[in-house]
C-alpha cells in the first residue's frame, strides 16, 4: 500500500507549502513510504485528485486545496485531518496502515459496552503511537491561521505566470523600503 500526498510543486501560498512541508516531513521522519504527486505540474493529477475527495470534504467552492492524503485509491484526508490524527496519536490509523512494532492498539470503553437495544456499538480502533510532539500550541494556532486564510482566499491555485508577478511585486516592494 502506498501513500499518496497531493502537493502543488509550485504553489503560490505559503500556507499551504507549509502545510505540504509538514506532511512530507513527518512521514519522511517516522519512515512511511508515500509519493508525492504533483498536481501543479500534472493534470492528471490534479484532476484525479478533485474527483476522488469526497463531496462533504470539499470546500464550499468544491476546489480541495493540496496537501491531499490517500492510501492508493482511498481517501485518508487533508491538512487538518492529517494535524488531529498526529496530534492524537492514531496516525497510522488514520492513513490506514498497520502501526510498527512497539505501538499499542487500544480499545475505548465504547467498543465493549452494549447499547441499550442490545446491539453492540462500533469496533473503532485506536492506534497509540510512541511519537514526540513538537511545540503542539505554536504549531497548531498557526496552523489555523493559515487554514482560515487558505480558505477564504483560495479559489484556483495561481498560475505560474501570476506567481512570477507577485515574485515581482514583492521584491519591488523590498526594494523600496
Amino acid at each position: 500500500m502506498v501513500i499518496k500526498v497531493f502537493v502543488a510543486t509550485s504553489s503560490g501560498s505559503t500556507a499551504i507549502k507549509k502545510k505540504q512541508q509538514e506532511v512530507v516531513g513527518f512521514l519522511e521522519a517516522n519512515k512511511i513510504d508515500f509519493k508525492q504527486m504533483d498536481i501543479a505540474g500534472d493534470e492528471d493529477n490534479r484532476k484525479w485528485m478533485r474527483e476522488n475527495v469526497p463531496g462533504e470534504k470539499k470546500p464550499q467552492n468544491g476546489i480541495p486545496l493540496p496537501p491531499q492524503i490517500f492510501n492508493e485509491e482511498q481517501y485518508c484526508g487533508d491538512f487538518e485531518s492529517f494535524f488531529s490524527a498526529k496530534e492524537e496519536n492514531i496516525i497510522y490509523s488514520f492513513l490506514g496502515l498497520a502501526p510498527p512494532p512497539g505501538s499499542k492498539e487500544v480499545k475505548t470503553a465504547e467498543e465493549t459496552s452494549n447499547l441499550p437495544n442490545g446491539e453492540v456499538s462500533g469496533e473503532e480502533h485506536k492506534v497509540v503511537e510512541e511519537t514526540e510532539k513538537s511545540e503542539v500550541t505554536e504549531e497548531n494556532e498557526a496552523h489555523t491561521e493559515d487554514n482560515v486564510d487558505a480558505v477564504a482566499n483560495s479559489i484556483e491555485l495561481p498560475s505560474e505566470e501570476q506567481q512570477e508577478e507577485e515574485e515581482e511585486e514583492d521584491e519591488e516592494e523590498e526594494e523600496e523600503s
